[in-house]
C-alpha cells in the first residue's frame, strides 16, 4: 500500500514544522506510531536520525526494543542515538511518578542530543487520538483554555508530523505495508490514567459519536482560535495597564477591578510572574478591603497597595545589620553606599534628603545601619512627639516593597538617628550648642 506521502508533506508545510533540507531527530520507541513516522520520513526524502530511550523498566523486553530500534536505524542508514536510564531511582530521588520521571529524562536527553548534533527539531509520533486523550486528561485534572488546545503540531522545537492521522489509520498503514514493530506491554495496563482513557473511556464516547476524532479535530481548531483571541486581548491589556519602574511593575486598582471577566483576565496578566489561580482568587477577595496585603510566587511578590498592585522581584539579598565604628568612613548596605565624615564645623545639611548632619556628641558607638522593623519609632525632624515608622511610611505613601530597602541609621542606644533618604530624628539635629558634626551621606549603587 502506498504511504500518504503527500498528506504528510502537506501537513509539515502547512504547520511550518521544518524545511526540506533540515535534519530531524526522531524519537522512536519501536511502537507502531514511531515506526510509521520513520518510514514516512524516509519515503518522503527527509533527513533524520533516530533516538531511543531505554528506561529499564521492563527487563529484557526493553532491551529487545532498543535492539529493534538500532536495527531500524541501520536498515534506513540513518544515525542512531540511545541511552539507558535508571528511571526508578530518578523517580524516587525526585519524589515524582515513574511517568513524570520518564518524561523529564527523555525530553532533557533529546534536547542535549539535538544541540550536540545540530538537529533542527525533535519529531514525536503523536496522532489525533493522543490529542483527544490529552484534552480529556486535562479536563479531568483541571485546566485553563491552554489545556483544551490539545497537542500542538509544533511547540518550540518539538514537532508532531503524525497529527493528521488517526490511530486506526496508522494501524492499517503498518499492517498493509508489512512493517515490523514492537508492542510495549505496559500500553495494555489500565493502571495508567492515559491507558484507562484509551481502553475504557474513549470507546464509550465513540459509541455516542462514531466520528469522535473528526469532532475533536474541529473542536481543537475552535479552542486554538479562542486561545489566540485571548492572548491577543491579554497583550493589549498588558500594553494598556502595566507601567514599569526599574524592575517593578504597577497596575492601577480601578483598571484591574474593571476587567471583565475579572478572574480570567487577571490570571492571564499575572501568569507571567508565576502567580497561580488560587492566588488570583485570594487577591480578588482582598481587592476592596486589604491594602498592604502581600501575595507571593516563586520569584515575585505582589503587593496590594492603596490604589495599585505592585509586582516586584523577591529580594535575593537579606539586609543584615552592619556595625559602624568611629574609624569607619565608607560601607555598603543593600543598594547603597554610606559615607561618614567628621567635621568641626556645625554644618546643617539642607535640600539633600540623601545626606544628614547630626550632633556628634550624641552618638553612641558602635552605630548600626539596618532595615526597618514593625516596632520602630522615632521623632521626625520638626516634631516633638514620637511617630511609628510604619505610620510615617504610610503618610509618605511609600510602597511596602520599598520600605524594606530603606536604610535606617541607628544609634548605639537603639534610637533611630536617620531614616535614610527621608527624615532625620529631631533629637540628633544640629543646634546652637553643637560643637562638632558627623555627616552621613547615601549613594545609590
Amino acid at each position: 500500500m502506498m504511504l500518504p506521502d503527500k498528506k504528510f508533506a502537506d501537513f509539515i508545510n502547512q504547520n511550518k514544522l521544518f524545511e526540506p533540507a533540515d535534519t530531524i531527530l526522531t524519537a522512536v520507541s519501536g511502537g507502531m506510531d514511531s515506526v510509521l513516522m520513520v518510514h514516512l520520513l524516509k519515503s518522503s526524502g527527509y533527513n533524520f536520525a533516530i533516538a531511543h530511550c531505554n528506561f529499564q523498566l521492563r527487563g529484557q523486553e526493553a532491551n529487545a526494543d532498543q535492539e529493534f530500534c538500532k536495527a531500524l536505524a541501520n536498515a534506513h542508514q540513518v544515525p542512531f542515538h540511545t541511552i539507558n536510564f535508571n528511571t526508578q531511582q530518578y523517580a524516587e530521588t525526585n519524589k515524582i511518578s515513574i511517568q513524570m520521571a520518564a518524561r523529564d529524562l527523555r525530553y532533557t536527553w533529546f534536547e542535549q542530543i539535538r544541540q550536540q548534533y545540530n538537529y533542527t527539531a525533535i519529531a514525536l509520533a503523536h496522532h489525533q487520538n493522543d490529542a483527544i486523550e490529552t484534552i480529556l486528561l486535562n479536563l479531568v485534572r483541571g485546566t485553563g483554555i491552554a489545556g483544551l488546545h490539545g497537542i500542538l503540531p509544533k511547540n518550540g522545537l518539538l514537532i508532531r508530523p503524525l497529527l493528521f492521522l488517526k490511530r486506526e489509520e496508522i494501524a492499517q498503514l503498518v499492517k498493509d505495508n508489512g512493517y515490523n514493530y514492537v508492542e510495549d506491554s505496559s500500553n495494555a495496563s489500565v493502571k495508567y490514567a492515559r491507558n484507562k482513557l484509551r481502553h475504557e473511556v474513549v470507546p464509550k464516547l465513540k459509541e455516542l459519536n462514531p466520528q469522535l476524532e473528526k469532532t475533536f479535530e474541529n473542536n481543537l481548531k475552535h479552542f486554538r482560535e479562542l486561545e489566540t483571541l485571548l492572548e491577543l486581548r491579554v497583550a493589549e491589556l498588558k500594553a494598556q495597564l502595566f507601567t514599569y519602574r526599574d524592575s517593578d511593575a504597577f497596575l492601577q486598582l480601578d483598571a484591574v477591578k474593571a476587567l471583565n471577566p475579572l478572574r480570567l483576565l487577571l490570571f492571564k496578566l499575572l501568569q507571567q510572574y508565576g502567580f497561580n489561580e488560587t492566588t488570583v482568587d485570594d487577591l480578588i477577595s482582598a481587592l476592596n478591603k486589604h491594602s498592604g496585603k502581600v501575595f507571593e510566587a516563586a520569584g515575585f511578590k505582589l503587593i496590594l497597595d492603596r490604589d495599585q498592585l505592585i509586582i516586584t522581584p523577591k529580594s535575593k539579598t537579606v539586609f543584615e545589620p552592619l556595625s559602624i565604628a568611629t574609624t569607619d568612613h565608607s560601607l555598603n548596605f543593600g543598594n547603597y553606599k554610606l559615607t561618614v565624615l567628621h567635621d568641626d564645623t556645625p554644618l546643617i545639611i539642607k535640600d539633600n534628603p540623601m545626606a544628614v548632619s547630626v550632633d556628634s556628641a550624641k552618638l553612641v558607638y558602635p552605630l548600626s545601619i539596618r532595615a526597618w522593623q514593625q516596632s520602630d519609632s522615632f521623632y521626625p525632624l520638626g516634631m516633638k512627639t514620637r511617630k511609628k515608622l510604619s505610620d510615617f511610611f504610610i503618610g509618605l505613601k511609600i510602597p511596602l516593597h520599598e520600605k524594606d530597602e530603606v536604610p535606617l541609621l541607628v544609634n548605639g542606644n537603639g534610637e533611630i538617628i536617620w531614616v535614610g533618604g527621608y527624615r532625620p530624628d529631631e533629637r540628633y539635629k544640629v543646634s546652637e550648642n553643637t560643637k562638632k558634626v558627623t555627616i552621613f551621606e547615601l549613594y545609590k549603587i
